[in-house]
């Protein structure tokens, strides 16, 4: 029996190749989704990539997640740093939540250190560009096995 993944994605990208290649890369969404599912089916994961710009929308997603979902894989993107919201959502899925984000936010504006996700996340990975949402699927493959 397969085991069905969110993949949640925040508000911009998808703008991602178009908007500030130089940082986040060349590679869309699209591409993504396609590694993703490439590595969830080694796993034996359904995947399911969703974006949205809208907090709620993400919210929602999170809870249909509960019924819906093994596990989470969530880039919030400027969310991350002001999302008591998502964090309260994602306080209340019971499955492994892994938080990505493209660039290092460590190495960015003051403002881009802090994460309210990473209270809840199991793993955090950073700054491996657009591979860091495959890396994501193997770990969160590995911990759901």
């Amino acid at each position: 029996m397969s085991k069905t993944i969110y993949i949640l994605n925040g508000p911009n990208l998808n703008l991602l190749g178009k908007r500030q290649p130089d940082l986040y890369g060349h590679s869309t969404l699209a591409d993504v989704e396609a590694a993703c599912q490439s590595v969830g089916a080694e796993f034996g994961l359904n995947v399911k990539l969703i974006q949205s710009n809208h907090e709620g929308q993400l919210i929602d997603w999170i809870h249909e997640a509960r019924n819906q979902a093994a596990g989470i894989v969530i880039n919030p993107a400027a969310f991350t740093h002001t999302s008591v919201a998502i964090l309260d959502a994602l306080n209340a899925f019971d499955g492994p939540v892994i938080e990505v984000h493209i660039s290092n936010i460590h190495k960015r504006e003051a403002f881009r250190h802090h994460s309210y996700v990473s209270a809840r996340a199991d793993a955090v990975i950073v700054g491996c560009g657009v591979h860091g949402y495959s890396l994501a699927v193997r770990h969160l493959g590995g911990l759901l096995d």
